[in-house]
C-alpha cells in the first residue's frame, strides 16, 4: 500500500492535493517543544544552580543528560515502535515532555532533576525519529520536502524566540516558571494533535525489521555530513555569548540570536520552496555560507559591523540544515523501503545528538585552553570536510540530479 493509499484508507477520502497546514503546524509546534526543552536550561543556569544547590557547571549538565538520553534511545525505540500507529506514538512522546518538564519545574533535588531531563531526552529521541517522516507522509510526493521544512521551522523559532523568551520569564518569575509554561504549551498541543493530525499506520509486521541503514547506498555520506556539520555549528553556537564577550559585545547575545533566528526562518522558507529540485545545491550552499560566516567571525575584532552580517550568513546557511539533512536521510534510506528510511532517520537523530554533546564539550575545552577566538576557526576547519563529502556523494546521498 502506498503512502497516499495509507492516508486515504485512514481518512476515508483521497489525499488532499495541497499541504495539510493544521497538521503540519502541530508537528512544527512539537518540534518547537522538543528543541526548546533541550536548550532552555542554557538561559536559566544561574537560577537552576541556586535552586538545586550546585554549581553552574553541574547545572549545565541538564543539557548534556538530555542529549545522552536522546542519543542512547533513538534507534532502539524507533525499532521497537515500528509497527505502532503514528499519532499514538506522537502523543506518547509529547506526554513524556509534559511529565519531564513538570518534574523539572517542581524538583529541588539535583539527581531527580537530572533523571527528569534524561526522560525528556528519551521522549526527544522518539520524537525526532518520528516527526520528519510523519510530515513527509502527510504530504503529496511533490510537496514532501516543503512539508518537512514547515515541520522543522520549530527549531529556529525555539532557538531565536523561545530561548530568549524563556530566559526573560525566568529572570522575572524564577527559573521554574519557563518549564511550567512548557508543560502548559504541551498540554494544548496534545489536544491539537488529536484534533488536527491524521493517524497513519506503522510498518506492517513483515516490514518492521530494519536493514542496517549504513549499508544502504548514500546513507553513510549523509550521516557523515550530519555529524560534522552539527559538530561545527554547536562548537560556536553553544558559546556564542562567550564569543561576543571576547569580541567586546557584552550583553549582545539576545539581539544576535534574534538576527540569527530571523535569517534561519528565511532560509527555511527558501529551502522548503526549492528542496524538491535542489537538495544537493542547497546543502552545499548552506555549508559554504556557515564556513564564510565562521571565517568572518574568526578574527574576533570586527565589532557589530562585522558580527551582524556574519550572523545573517550563519543563519541563512544553518536554518535549512535540519530540513535538508532529514530529507537526504529519508530519500537515501527510502530507496531500500520505508523501514530503511525510518532507520536512517533514527540514526541521524542519534548522530545529531552525539554531535551536539561533543560540540558542547569541545567548545568548552577550546574556550578554556585557547580563548573565544578559537571557536570560529574550529567551526571553519570542520566545515571543509562537510563540503568535500557533499561534493563527493554525487551518485548517492546528495545526487547531482537533486
Amino acid at each position: 500500500m502506498t503512502v497516499k493509499q495509507d492516508r486515504a484508507a485512514d481518512a476515508g477520502t483521497d489525499a488532499p492535493p495541497g499541504l495539510p497546514w493544521a497538521a503540519l503546524l502541530a508537528l512544527a509546534t512539537a518540534v518547537f517543544v522538543t528543541s526548546l526543552t533541550e536548550t532552555l536550561p542554557a538561559g536559566l543556569l544561574p537560577g537552576m544552580s541556586r535552586g538545586l544547590h550546585v554549581g553552574e557547571s553541574a547545572a549545565g549538565q541538564a543539557v548534556t543528560v538530555y542529549a545522552v538520553g536522546t542519543a542512547l534511545t533513538a534507534i532502539p525505540l524507533t525499532a521497537l515502535t515500528a509497527a505502532w500507529r503514528r499519532r499514538g506514538l506522537l502523543l506518547a512522546s509529547m506526554a513524556g515532555f509534559a511529565v519531564a518538564n513538570t518534574v523539572t519545574a517542581l524538583s529541588s533535588h539535583y539527581l531527580l532533576t537530572m533523571a527528569s531531563r534524561f526522560v525528556a531526552g528519551i521522549a526527544a529521541g522518539l520524537a525526532w525519529a518520528l516527526l520528519a517522516g510523519y510530515a513527509r507522509r502527510l504530504a503529496p510526493a511533490h510537496l514532501q520536502g516543503r512539508a518537512i521544512a514547515v515541520a522543522m521551522a520549530g527549531i529556529p523559532v525555539a532557538l531565536s524566540l523561545g530561548v530568549p523568551a524563556g530566559t526573560f520569564l525566568g529572570e522575572h518569575t524564577g527559573w521554574r516558571a519557563p518549564f511550567l509554561a512548557m508543560t502548559g504549551l504541551t498540554l494544548v498541543l496534545l489536544g491539537w494533535i488529536v484534533a488536527a493530525v491524521p493517524d497513519l499506520p506503522g510498518q506492517p509486521a513483515g516490514k518492521a525489521e530494519r536493514p542496517r541503514a549504513l549499508r544502504v547506498p548514500g546513507v553513510a555520506p549523509v550521516m557523515a555530513v550530519t555529524f560534522v556539520f552539527v559538530l561545527a555549528h554547536t562548537v560556536l553556537y553553544t558559546y556564542v555569548a562567550s564569543y561576543l564577550d571576547g569580541a567586546g559585545m557584552d550583553g549582545a547575545a539576545g539581539p544576535v540570536l534574534l538576527v540569527f533566528g530571523a535569517a534561519s526562518l528565511a532560509a527555511i522558507w527558501f529551502v522548503g520552496a526549492h528542496i524538491h529540485r535542489r537538495l544537493r545545491v542547497l546543502t552545499l550552499a548552506g555549508a559554504l555560507l556557515v564556513a564564510v560566516a565562521a571565517a568572518a567571525l574568526a578574527p574576533s575584532a570586527g565589532g557589530p559591523a562585522l558580527v551582524y552580517p556574519a550572523v545573517v550568513l550563519w543563519g541563512l546557511g544553518w536554518g535549512g540544515a535540519p530540513t535538508l539533512l532529514q530529507t537526504a536521510a529519508g530519500e537515501a534510506g527510502g530507496r531500500a523501503g520505508e523501514g530503511a528510511a525510518d532507520a536512517a532517520q533514527a540514526l541521524l537523530v542519534t548522530l545529531w545528538n552525539v554531535a551536539m554533546a561533543a560540540g558542547g564539550l569541545a567548545g568548552g575545552l577550546l574556550l578554556g585552553l585557547l580563548g573565544s577566538g578559537a571557536l570560529a576557526w574550529t567551526t571553519f576547519v570542520l566545515l571543509l570536510p562537510v563540503v568535500a563529502t557533499v561534493l563527493g556523494a554525487r551518485r548517492h546521498g546528495f545526487p547531482a540530479a537533486s
